[in-house]
């Protein structure tokens, strides 16, 4: 009885081992979800526009925003799903950005809500230079 139960012991270790190396190489394994798009700030024309102007992504996606031309910009958001002040500002960048090439990053949070989250450039607003970031 002794040697079956320290057989059955080694037997129970092994499991364990094998189990940990699988789960292991699936954690492993498994691609990153997210994705990263880039967002120009004003157009290769020089027309005071986010390019592209609307954009489709998922929770978790990080968008970065660059200064293509005709600075300053930043990225204010005011319109989110649900109308969350909270979420709008955590997205949103006020501060400008003045040299081509500067830029700024959002992720999208994991449990933003879908729907349509409207942005637009401080300094250019009344221009037009408006985005909107589609969320799925």
């Amino acid at each position: 009885m002794a040697k079956f139960k320290a057989t059955l012991q080694k037997v129970g270790v092994l499991l364990s081992v094998v189990a940990v190396a699988i789960a292991t190489f699936a954690v492993a394994a498994t691609p990153a979800l997210a994705d990263t798009y880039a967002v120009k700030m004003g157009a290769d024309n020089g027309l005071l526009q986010f390019v592209p102007n609307t954009l489709t992504v998922k929770p978790g996606d990080t968008v970065d925003f660059t200064i293509n031309s005709v600075p300053p910009h930043n990225v204010v958001f005011d319109k989110v799903p649900g109308g969350d002040a909270a979420l709008a500002k955590s997205l949103s960048n006020t501060q400008l950005l003045f040299s081509k090439g500067q830029s700024v990053s959002i992720t999208i949070p994991g449990d933003a809500p879908s729907g349509e989250y409207d942005y637009y450039c401080q300094p250019h607003r009344g221009a037009g230079m408006a985005g909107k970031l589609i969320v799925e």
